[in-house]
């Protein structure tokens, strides 16, 4: 049986340190290389959406409140509309909730125009925004049951969406002078509705 002498262990211990610090620096070499790397970074990708959005200055107030009418009765209110979407848009007014007794809203001509001009209680400075005619001239009933919906709705105003735009729109009514004495006491209501779509 072999003996390990003090000397031999002594120089064992430093063999051993040299071969330990070149493993070491295979290692250290290695990990070095394995470290390359290259990137390209694109910034943080938004997205938001666009908006249309509508308001009026009636103050939740109604265009009319019209009592003890009677034939050749007439009036006219303006109100006025404005888009601050971003998107660009078509504006459509419709009728909502039309109702009528005794047959009233058939004896009320009514007509609507666009422009400019005025506003809501008055209609002073008003302006049409087309000499060509009205967007609606005829019965409320008749505006009442054909005008319902965006798809059916009247007007031509397209807002471009890059800046607040406004309409002014002029609502004037008559209650025809060949309305039969039946027609006493009837009533006639109906809801305006503006709504955008954007284009």
């Amino acid at each position: 049986m072999s003996r390990v002498t003090p000397r031999a262990a002594r120089l064992a211990a430093w063999i051993a340190i040299p071969a330990a610090l070149v493993a070491s620096g295979v290692v250290v070499s290695t990990a070095s290389y394995s470290a390359f790397s290259a990137t390209t970074v694109n910034p943080t990708d938004n997205w938001t959406a666009g908006s249309v959005a509508l308001t009026d200055d009636d103050n939740n107030t109604a265009l009319f409140t019209a009592n003890n009418l009677k034939p050749g009765s007439t009036g006219a209110n303006c109100i006025t509309v404005t888009s601050t979407g971003s998107l660009p848009s078509t504006v459509k007014l419709y009728g909502t909730n039309a109702a009528t007794s005794k047959d009233l809203a058939a004896n009320i001509n009514l007509t609507v125009e666009q422009g400019t001009g005025g506003g809501f209680g008055s209609c002073t400075g008003f302006t049409p925004a087309t000499t060509s005619g009205s967007l609606y001239s005829g019965t409320l009933a008749g505006f009442g049951s054909s005008s319902t919906n965006f798809a059916t709705g009247v007007g031509t105003w397209a807002p471009t969406g890059t800046a607040s735009e406004s309409r002014v729109y002029r609502l004037t009514y008559t209650v025809s002078s060949t309305t039969p004495n039946t027609v006493q006491g009837g009533t006639a209501s109906m809801g305006l509705t503006w709504e955008a779509q954007n284009s």
